[in-house]
């Protein structure tokens, strides 16, 4: 009965959702408070009182005709306005609501971009490790993925191999900055020679590249460390952002895409977009939510960025102390850790003996590595630490002071 398209993605389902799964199975078995569940990115951080606030106004105060109607497939124009001015604040930006399309979430907004500018057959570059859903998404359109492997070194993306794979067929690169799995943030120099590549490559072939920004854990930097924004260095760049991790509100769906004016064909681009939100079967991004985002920006409302450093510290520590290695991440809530042996899954398959349930690097085309998720409650952390010493023990991994 289902399609041939669709057989692929039903029998390679995401292995992080499978491994939610078995945790979830394993809860019931062993009792939640003995399992270590850091397969998903599911924030345990509460959204911030702002957002509750902000949905009780809306209710009260806003008619509920206007509020849970229809309105432009872009979103709602003062909500578009809100977010510009809000950007235009932090990053020294220039947009206006005509630059702001709200979306069902940065996913979403990825699927708009690309269906508004993919022909089958044109290529989309990524860097490993990425996240595993763009190629399912570049295939919704029946494009062409070009992964470039990962410079294990510092985990920036790997430049010169990128000028080798561009090619007349190359459409877009997407890059996500702070990044999933490896927390590292892309820094100014690397977006600086990205820019320039992109430039030189779309003079050559004639055609303009499309770089994609995935920024759904732009709030999430530590030590100071900061996100360049990407529109700065490179014009035909459209930013895919959500507020699933910034408000702790990944069930919500909500997010936007921008889309400068510097984009060749900026505003063709933007009312193809619309159009594309629109057929891809979202309509609009879900109103409710609209008019709360509105409320928590002009509240201030963000992140408890606390409450991820100290589960990123506990956890860095931890782990290094019992002898794995990692590096320490910058942003997002994710380490990216050393397999102690080559073929990561038998590691995973391990850990999981241990109720320590983990992610494998090939997942995001990075084979040799895990991924452990840190958005999860400080206690968890502290329960999980005899787990990971007693997995460090089983591959004699030695234990540092």
């Amino acid at each position: 009965m289902i399609s041939e398209k669709m057989k692929p993605l039903v029998e390679n389902n995401s292995v992080i959702r499978v491994m939610f799964e078995e945790g979830k199975r394993l809860a019931a078995i062993y009792g939640p408070e003995n399992v270590y569940d850091f397969s998903l990115g599911n924030p345990n951080v509460a959204a911030p009182k702002e957002v509750e606030e902000s949905m009780l106004e809306v209710i009260r105060e806003e008619d509920s005709v206007f509020v849970h109607g229809y309105m432009s497939n872009a979103g709602y124009e003062d909500v578009r306005e809100t977010i510009a001015e809000d950007l235009n604040r932090r990053f020294q930006t220039a947009f206006g609501s005509r630059n702001i399309l709200m979306t069902v979430g940065a996913a979403s907004g990825l699927n708009v971009i690309l269906k508004t500018i993919l022909n089958p057959g044109d290529e989309v570059v990524v860097f490993a490790p990425y996240f595993v859903e763009y190629g399912n998404y570049v295939r919704n359109y029946d494009g062409k993925l070009v992964v470039i492997s990962a410079n294990t070194e510092d985990f920036q993306p790997d430049l010169e191999k990128l000028e080798k794979q561009v090619s007349e067929k190359t459409k877009a690169v997407i890059i996500n900055t702070p990044n999933n799995p490896t927390g590292v943030v892309y820094s100014e120099e690397t977006l600086k020679r990205l820019a320039q590549i992109l430039r030189q490559k779309s003079h050559a072939f004639g055609n303009p590249i499309v770089l994609i920004s995935d920024e759904p854990y732009r709030e999430l930097a530590y030590d100071g460390v900061l996100v360049p924004y990407v529109t700065k260095y490179y014009e035909n760049t459209a930013v895919c952002y959500s507020y699933s991790k910034s408000l702790s509100l990944p069930g919500e769906r909500i997010g936007y895409v921008v889309i400068p004016d510097e984009m060749t064909d900026s505003q063709e681009m933007f009312g193809a977009a619309s159009i594309a939100n629109r057929v891809l079967g979202c309509v609009n991004a879900p109103s409710f939510m609209q008019r709360v985002i509105k409320r928590c920006i002009e509240k201030g409302a963000s992140v408890n960025l606390d409450a991820y450093d100290r589960n990123r510290n506990r956890l860095y520590e931890g782990l290094t102390a019992c002898g794995f290695s990692c590096i320490r991440p910058q942003g997002a809530f994710y380490l990216f850790v050393k397999s102690p042996e080559e073929d990561e899954k038998i590691f995973c398959e391990k850990a999981s003996r241990h109720n320590l349930l983990l992610v494998p690097g090939s997942s995001f085309a990075c084979p040799g590595y895990v991924r452990i998720a840190y958005c999860v409650s400080y206690q968890q952390i502290e329960r999980a630490m005899p787990a990971f010493l007693a997995l460090a023990g089983e591959y004699g991994l030695e234990k540092k002071d």
